[in-house]
């Protein structure tokens, strides 16, 4: 079952055991509201971990790939594993930070209590699907579908993401020299 339909399983899931949780209790409230901030505190905290990681290994070995959708350089990317894991990381942060604010709002503002429960288990969930947490944390080796760059997961289809074959990043790399002819 690949991730998305995971996270629609456990979404759904999470929302029933939700709908049978006394949330009107203020203990109850408060034990969710401190599963909810644990659960951010071991992400966030994993995150941060992985970032220490990565830049005390401090691989050095160049990452070519060409993206379709990039204009700026021709669609070739050149970095080396470091960097790319860093704005993995990066990203997933940006990701948690930002699901910390909507639950904020959500919480605070609008009186919301379901999704604080909801959304502990699935960026649990979130923790453990992300590859650089797999790669730095749990010791699996970068092939495969932990291979750099990383592929997108979709839930219809083939995982889609940045062309890594010979063929593209030879494309990619006529387009830069057309640009640098210019």
């Amino acid at each position: 079952m690949n991730a998305g339909v995971q996270n629609i399983v456990i979404s759904l899931g999470a929302m029933q055991i939700a709908r049978r949780i006394p949330f009107d209790d203020p203990l109850v409230l408060n034990y969710v509201r401190l599963g909810y901030v644990l659960s951010q505190i071991i992400i966030m905290g994993t995150y941060f971990f992985v970032s220490y990681k990565v830049k005390q290994k401090n691989d050095h070995t160049v990452l070519k790939y060409g993206m379709s959708f990039s204009s700026d350089s021709g669609g070739l990317v050149t970095t080396t594993v470091r960097d790319y894991d860093l704005s993995e990381t990066s990203k997933l942060l940006r990701g948690a930070y930002f699901g910390v604010a909507m639950m904020a709002f959500f919480h605070i503002y609008m009186k919301y209590t379901q999704p604080l429960f909801i959304q502990a288990l699935m960026g649990l969930k979130n923790l453990y699907d992300a590859k650089v947490v797999a790669i730095h944390v749990l010791g699996k080796a970068a092939e495969g579908d932990l291979k750099r760059p990383f592929k997108a997961a979709s839930m219809f289809g083939p995982a889609a993401g940045p062309q890594t074959d010979a063929a593209s990043i030879a494309e990619a790399e006529k387009k830069v020299g057309a640009k640098k002819e210019e």
